[in-house]
């Protein structure tokens, strides 16, 4: 997994690209959304587009990021996930935790910030 930030208003968007296998990726996610917490980044939007793979262990990772932003008053979203990527967040009921959005521009919308 790759991930590249860019900052919208008091939204942090997380571009994630590859796959999402646990290990160091878990490592990884976690160390960058402890560095937005502190930086005062707690809403977040996992913008999925390039992702072309999450397994049972790289969900667990998004969980674990979503509650350490949750615990920090903050939400995380996730928005352009592809069908496949979809149909795993609609198998495993994570569509009922995170919010998405087709585009990243109404996902923005829904923090109330203007893209």
């Amino acid at each position: 997994m790759k991930i590249n930030e860019k900052a919208h208003g008091d939204v942090m968007v997380l571009n994630l690209s590859g796959k999402i296998m646990g290990g160091t990726d878990h490592e990884l996610f976690h160390s960058e959304i402890k560095t937005l917490v502190n930086e005062g980044y707690v809403d977040v939007l996992l913008n999925m587009a390039k992702v072309n793979w999450i397994n049972s262990t790289g969900l667990g990772v998004l969980v674990s990021g979503y509650h350490t932003v949750k615990k920090n008053g903050g939400q995380m979203k996730i928005c352009t996930v592809s069908d496949r990527i979809d149909n795993i967040l609609n198998v495993t009921q994570l569509k009922l935790v995170f919010e998405t959005f087709e585009t990243e521009a109404e996902a923005l919308a829904s923090f109330g910030v203007a893209e």
